[in-house]
């Protein structure tokens, strides 16, 4: 994106793909975690595609390999819409023994029945981060002066 504005986020996200398999940016909606997290990958599936949605919830349960498919990171956008895409992603950064596979975003957790299809905390693959609106210094209405 020629128009991207950097944000603080941008640093540690690449840091924590070095370090991890995996990285959750969550958030409130429309904060930017898409955006960021576009800069940060090589691939990109939208889970909330309203032309493919319903392809991606079947491939999910017949063929989850063409969702985790794809150029690393790989930035799979609100992945809680498929719940099972947690331990499919969990197995794929096991398997692959590399850091930086994936980048899973999205603005709300799965409802709790949907919860208990993850059978894996992430721990020890998944670094989680959180990101807010854009502060003042980020959208340049602010020198960062103090």
């Amino acid at each position: 994106m020629d128009d991207y504005r950097k944000r603080i986020i941008d640093n540690i996200l690449k840091d924590e793909l070095d370090a991890m398999g995996a990285v959750v940016l969550e958030g409130p909606k429309a904060c930017g975690k898409t955006t960021s997290a576009q800069q940060a990958s090589d691939s990109v599936i939208y889970m909330d595609d309203p032309l493919r949605r319903t392809q991606y919830l079947q491939m999910v349960d017949t063929d989850m390999n063409y969702i985790l498919s794809g150029a690393t990171p790989r930035l799979i956008d609100e992945w809680q819409i498929a719940p099972k895409i947690w331990d499919a992603v969990r197995f794929e950064v096991d398997h692959r023994r590399k850091d930086g596979q994936f980048i899973l975003t999205g603005s709300a957790v799965p409802p709790k029945e949907d919860k208990e299809q993850m059978k894996h905390s992430g721990t020890g693959r998944f670094s989680w981060l959180r990101m807010r609106p854009m502060s003042l210094w980020e959208s340049s209405d602010s020198s960062g002066d103090v």
